[in-house]
């Protein structure tokens, strides 16, 4: 099996990612990184996992063990990272978090020096020298890398994020879930940078509240929290900030789709919406074509994870992309999805329409859309059992021309994805949980 999944490499910290691993990832990564460089500077960033700290203290010295310095810049956002690789000239960046994942769960995923997520075989090239146990140069005395301290990260992506913004957001009110994670600091620092009236909730990290009952998996409170304060608008991030999910005036949950439908609408009147085209996975809502559609807006599906959508972006020259978990790639601004940033793009357009969230978002219909969850061992056997073939044909047939069925294997977790989509919510939900009782009784 593989070692780098859809988003680094996973694993429940100190037992599938040990520091030992964590070691050899900061030397096999710095040695594949930066081959051309003779003094090449890595940016690390983590989330506030407990698990964080002993994992960047390996990799820290996988790093410098190879002469590679580690610049490290705390506890902030992967966008950020991605940013702070470009601004400080780095070779390359490493994130340390399992973005909505539990807090036993942890990451490693690298940036190249551009900030993009590292291509396939840059990463198999990585994973040989882990396995291979290669020792690699060992510099000794003054060409040991060292450790450097980057104190202003922060206000230099604060300072970043607001400038992607041409308005103010003075007049609104927002509250901002930052499920305890990467964005507990800079995302509403932003926002008042820019005039709006915060909010904070769940930005109180203890090393071990990351995600819990709160952020982007879990947005019931935020919604409460919008009513009761009477705000115009809600954000809900992950654990790593790389994605945001919004909540209307009303309480109601506003998805990655309905955000992309509505920036997609204003870019496009601006003029700035490239080939007037719409990157998005196979997850996202029929609804969403259909509008765009209606507004000469084209869309190019890919399989699901913000890197296929990042790919598919840069091959066509798209600006805009995402995925309908708020996971949404803005390529004038970032090499990556950044929940920060496309929060305060969906603000602008409130603060230039003045149309309030539940306004802009009805530009887009959601069809019923189900999705069930099944905890599966192996994944891949699951996909291929043909007790679950039939089943899933079975439920194709169904649904005929009225909707579809799309089952899939988790990119981060060891779960079978059933969705389905369709007119009727009563069928759909009978025909997924099929599919899931199915999947359960063979597994």
């Amino acid at each position: 099996m593989r070692m780098f999944g859809t988003d680094g490499v996973r694993g429940v910290a100190n037992d599938d990612l040990t520091p030992e691993l964590a070691f050899k990832l900061g030397r096999a990564g710095a040695k594949v990184l930066a081959k051309s460089h003779s003094r090449p500077k890595i940016v690390i960033g983590k989330d506030t996992r407990i698990s964080g700290d002993m994992l960047e203290a390996a990799l820290i010295a996988g790093i410098c063990s190879v002469g590679a310095d580690a610049l490290l810049v705390g506890v902030m956002p992967t966008p950020a990272v991605a940013f702070l690789t470009r601004d400080l000239e780095a070779t390359a960046g490493v994130v340390i978090s399992a973005s909505h994942n539990p807090v036993q769960d942890n990451g490693i995923k690298f940036f190249n020096s551009q900030g993009y997520k590292l291509e396939d075989a840059v990463e198999d090239e990585i994973e040989r020298f882990v396995l291979a146990e290669d020792e690699g140069p060992r510099p000794t005395g003054e060409n040991v890398g060292r450790v450097i301290q980057v104190l202003d990260a922060e206000e230099r992506y604060v300072d970043f994020v607001t400038q992607t913004v041409t308005t103010d957001l003075k007049g609104l009110k927002v509250v901002v879930d930052c499920a305890n994670g990467a964005a507990s600091r800079v995302s509403p620092k932003a926002l008042n940078k820019l005039g709006a009236e915060v909010i904070p909730i769940f930005n109180d990290p203890n090393g071990i509240n990351i995600n819990r009952d709160c952020g982007s998996t879990h947005p019931e409170a935020l919604q409460e929290a919008v009513v009761k304060h009477g705000a115009h608008v809600g954000l809900a991030h992950d654990g790593d900030a790389d994605r945001v999910l919004a909540v209307d005036e009303k309480g109601n949950l506003i998805d990655g789709d309905q955000i992309m439908v509505t920036c997609a609408l204003k870019l496009k009147e601006q003029g700035k919406l490239a080939n007037d085209t719409l990157v998005v996975t196979v997850m996202s809502n029929l609804g969403l074509h259909l509008s765009l559609k209606e507004q000469g807006i084209r869309t190019e599906q890919t399989k699901v994870g913000d890197r296929y959508v990042l790919e598919r972006m840069r091959e066509i020259g798209a600006v805009l992309g995402g995925e309908q978990s708020g996971h949404i790639i803005f390529l004038e601004h970032n090499t990556t999805g950044d929940g920060i940033i496309t929060g305060l793009q969906l603000l602008a357009v409130m603060q230039e329409t003045g149309q309030p969230l539940s306004v802009l978002a009805s530009q887009m219909t959601r069809l019923p859309q189900l999705l069930v969850n099944v905890r599966v061992a192996d994944k891949e056997a699951a996909m291929n059992h043909p007790a679950v073939k039939e089943a899933i044909q079975k439920a194709e047939q169904s649904l005929g021309d009225r909707g579809r069925i799309l089952v899939r294997p988790s990119g981060t977790e060891p779960l079978l994805r059933i969705m389905g989509e369709g007119p009727d919510e009563e069928l759909l939900k009978q025909i997924v949980e099929g599919i899931a009782r199915v999947v359960r009784e063979q597994v």
